[in-house]
């Protein structure tokens, strides 16, 4: 029995897919897949563990032939039906153990080998060593099949903890860090990457640098950097790409916390690798109730509170800046050593 899935917003596939809870849930985005199908094309592509195939309708269509595998009988049958759905017929089903030597066998020389490796759905510190089929068994086991290898691992690991030779590229997809992709052999283009999707914006670490200089006074514009460019360590990289844009600029680093960060600037310009651009409101001591009066004389009604507070009392601090407020327009609200940067987005 096949069970046809409606895929959530964010996954964005025209038809309903074939597959249960769990595989909808780590399909891979259709502009994910998308994106990565592009940047692989070529003749021959074999998909380790290709779960119920969002991934491998897309290499599918970009490929002249896929080979794909997957252990649970389950998912291969989900991946069949869905490549069925999306009229694609150049595909070739393993049901099996990627590492065993009869699934192995069925596989010959391609071009590009890409795996999806599961990882520990619990897992409080995010572990190379932890994915299954493991990088190197993947490598070694397919090392006569294929030169080319990719893949997917934890966005959440820098770039510092995965030890191997390739191309650790960062994808955020609409403002959240959404994909991390090792790159093997000549799909290395550089040591490190990031990308921004939907638009497409890419900074790579061979790109001219600026030196950023830190600075402890917010100016008149702040710059909320892609949490890709931040996770891929290539602050540098975005502010000599602003700096190629605009020689003159002024840009410095404004540290708001250990997790927020701001780019920030007395000239307002836009850079693709931005999630949001802002106009810096007013600075004041961060006292909700004095924040609040503020926002009622300047028709504010929503307030993103952006601060490193007790989870706990978050609703708490939020309803008390928002008690009141009828207004239309949205503050974001950053906290930076007891004083509230209020940012409109622009």
């Amino acid at each position: 029995m096949y069970i046809l899935i409606n895929v959530p917003r964010k996954k964005n596939f025209e038809k309903p897919l074939y597959s249960d809870k769990d595989g909808i849930r780590f399909a891979t985005p259709k502009i994910v897949a998308e994106y990565r199908a592009k940047r692989l094309k070529c003749k021959t592509l074999a998909d380790i563990s290709c779960g119920i195939g969002g991934q491998t309708i897309f290499f599918a269509k970009e490929c002249d032939l896929v080979y794909a595998i997957e252990i649970d009988p389950k998912k291969i049958e989900y991946a069949r039906k869905n490549c069925e759905l999306h009229d694609i017929d150049n595909v070739i089903f393993i049901c099996g153990d990627a590492l065993s030597p009869d699934v192995i066998e069925q596989i010959p020389k391609v071009d590009v080998i890409f795996s999806d490796p599961a990882r520990p759905a619990e897992e409080k510190k995010r572990k190379v060593i932890s994915l299954e089929p493991g990088i190197p068994n993947v490598i070694s086991a397919y090392s006569d099949k294929a030169d080319n290898f990719v893949f997917e691992a934890p966005p959440q690991m820098p770039p510092e903890r995965i030890q191997f030779d390739c191309e650790r590229e960062y994808l955020s997809l609409d403002g959240q860090l959404n994909r991390l992709t090792l790159y093997f052999g000549n799909l290395k283009q550089c040591e490190r990457s990031a990308v921004s999707l939907p638009d497409g914006a890419y900074i790579g670490s061979t790109d001219i640098t600026y030196d950023v200089k830190e600075t402890q006074n917010i100016k008149r514009y702040a710059y909320e950097p892609q949490p890709s460019v931040v996770k891929a360590e290539m602050l540098p990289q975005l502010a000599g790409s602003i700096k190629k844009d605009i020689a003159n600029v002024d840009v410095e680093l404004f540290k708001i916390d250990k997790k927020r960060l701001l780019l920030t600037s007395n000239t307002q310009f836009k850079n693709a690798m931005m999630k949001h651009n802002y106009s810096v409101f007013q600075v004041t001591d961060f006292e909700p109730e004095a924040i609040n009066s503020i926002l009622k004389r300047h028709d504010v009604g929503t307030v993103v509170l952006r601060a490193g507070v007790d989870p706990a009392d978050y609703w708490t601090i939020r309803n008390e800046i928002e008690n009141g407020l009828s207004g239309e327009n949205t503050i974001h609200l950053f906290v930076k050593d007891e004083k509230a940067i209020l940012c409109e987005v622009i």
